[in-house]
Parts: structure tokens; sequence; C-alpha cells
């Protein structure tokens, strides 16, 4: 309890004290009075039964009334005391217990994000938490290539969740945000139960009640009240779940390897290195001849077009060489 609760009780208990007793003296005073009232009254009507005997009646009835109504009061007032009493008292022992809805969101990148989502689990299960929803997308192989996940978890181990979420896989961002609410539900439970108590004393009305006008009315103020009351049940409900509970939001990217790692490999001794370098020889020779045939293919097409023409000519010339000194 806190120290401004204590000096608002200590004084809620002086006034009840103090209304007790001054009740409690009002109703003495009151049996006193009628007892003497009754003692000489008797002697006065027996030897005067004229017309002041209407006048004592009356006063005799309204003293009476007076303390049937101090004791009335005296009866009911510890109970409207306590119903007076009842929402304060509530509200401070909810002060001193703060209420707190917490939210966070955590994004992580791993190589394994099947890694990643057990190693979420187990910190999730360490602190008696939930999965409330699990969305993953998988590649062409069936690996996972991200995941989404909205964690439920006990608000009091809600700095401790993040932490262990944190260091399940490689961090990206994380952010938190912690919202007090314990004004709001002290204010709505104490509505709740306000409503309660109006409610039922309108259901006694409508027991009394005897005329088709009264009951229509009462009905109809129930009807309202009692839809008041589901709202605020609903309400009392929605905090209740998010303060004693935490949400969590945790997003998994899977990390894309590195050319330069896919590419890497080791340097083995041996005949099979010997023959693993040989076949590349092979392989880049084979393929640079490829690529200088590729690339000389062109004008060797246009130098065997213009060849056959030239060799035609060059046999046409051979063949009138002979001929000219067999005519000289």
């Amino acid at each position: 309890m806190t120290r401004a609760s204590r000096p608002a009780r200590l004084r809620r208990h002086l006034a009840t004290a103090a209304l007790a007793a001054v009740l409690v003296g009002s109703v003495a005073a009151c049996s006193s009075g009628s007892e003497s009232d009754a003692a000489g009254g008797s002697g006065e009507v027996s030897s005067d039964s004229g017309g002041d005997a209407a006048p004592n009646a009356l006063v005799e009835e309204d003293a009476a009334g007076s303390c049937s109504a101090d004791r009335d009061a005296l009866s009911s007032a510890p109970e409207a005391l306590v119903d007076a009493a009842a929402p304060e008292a509530a509200a401070d022992a909810a002060a001193d217990e703060r209420k707190l809805i917490s939210q966070g969101s955590v994004q992580l990148r791993s190589r394994d994000v099947g890694q990643a989502l057990f190693d979420v689990q187990q910190v999730v299960d360490a602190l008696a938490g939930e999965v409330a929803q699990n969305d993953t997308v998988t590649d062409k192989q069936g690996e996972v290539k991200r995941a989404r996940l909205v964690l439920r978890v006990p608000s009091a181990k809600f700095a401790e969740a993040v932490e262990g979420l944190e260091g399940a896989a490689d961090l990206v961002a994380s952010s938190t945000n912690v919202e007090d609410v314990t004004t709001q539900v002290i204010d709505t439970d104490v509505k709740v139960r306000v409503q309660r108590r109006s409610i039922r004393r309108i259901e006694v009305l409508l027991d009394q009640a005897t005329s088709i006008r009264d009951i229509v009315s009462i009905e109809g103020q129930l009807s309202q009240r009692q839809a008041r009351l589901g709202s605020l049940e609903r309400q009392q409900a929605y905090l209740a779940d998010q303060t004693s509970q935490a949400t969590l939001t945790v997003s998994i990217e899977r990390t894309e390897p590195k050319r330069a790692d896919v590419e890497k490999k080791d340097d083995p001794e041996g005949f099979a290195a010997g023959l693993d370098d040989g076949w590349s020889g092979f392989k880049n020779v084979t393929v640079a001849l490829a690529t200088g045939l590729g690339a000389a293919l062109p004008f060797l097409v246009v130098l065997a077009l213009l060849a056959f023409p030239a060799r035609l000519l060059v046999r046409r010339a051979a063949r009138r060489r002979p001929a000219a000194p067999a005519d000289a």
C-alpha cells in the first residue's frame, strides 16, 4: 500500500466512527425521551382528557417517526458506508499494482530460418508463453525463407522475453512500448460495480411495479443499463487480457550467402587434386579454343565465299597459259 492511501483510509475510518457515534446518540436520546414522555403523558391524559390529547398524540407520532428514521439510518449507515468506501478501497488496492500494456517488435536475420524458429520457440516455452500467430514462407526447395510470429508472454517477463528473442539470431532492429493503464482499469472496474448495483435496484423496482406504464418505463431503463454493463464488461475483459499478457511480434529473414563463400573450396593434395586440376585445365583450354573458333568463324565464312570465285579464276588462267606457246 502506498503512503498516500494510508491517510485516506484513516480518514474514512474516522468519518465512519463519527457518523456511527452521532447516530447512536440520536437514537439513545429518542429512546430516553420517549420513555419520559410515556411516563408523564399517561398522568396528563388521565387527569385531563380534554383537547390537549390530540396535540400530544401528534407530537408522540412525530417523535416516534423521527426516532424510527434515526434507527433506520443507523442500521443502514454501515452498509451505505461500506458501499461508498468499497470502490475507493478497491481503487487504493489496485493502485498498488500498476497495470501495464506491453508491446514489442523484434526483427532478426539468419542463414537458417528453421533453426532460428526453433530457438524462438524455446524462448517462448521457457517463459510459459504461446505462439498466437505463425506465418512462414518457403522457397522452391522447401526451406523456410522468412517467417513472422506473434507471441504472447506474461507481462511480468516482458523484458526477459525481449532479451531472449534478441539473442535467437542476428538482430536487425528491436522496439518496445509500455503503456500505463492503471487509472483506466480502476475506472472501468468501479463503473462495472456501480452498473451492477443499479441493475439490481431497477430489478427490485420492476418487481414492485403494478401499472403497465411503470413496467414499460422500468424495462426500458433496465435494457439501457444492461447494454451499458455489457460494453463495460467487454472493455474490462480486454484490459485484463492486455495487462496480463504482453504481445511481441518477431520477423525472421533469411541471409543470402555471398558468392565468394559459395565458390570457396578447400585445396586438397594428391592424385585427386591433380586429376581435378588437369580436368579444370582441359576444360579451360577447350573453352578457350571454342571461344577463339567462335570468334573466327564469321571471318572464315567470308574467306570461304571469296575463295571459291578466286579458285575458278586461277584455274581459267592456268588453262590459257599452255595454249599461247603452241600458237606461237
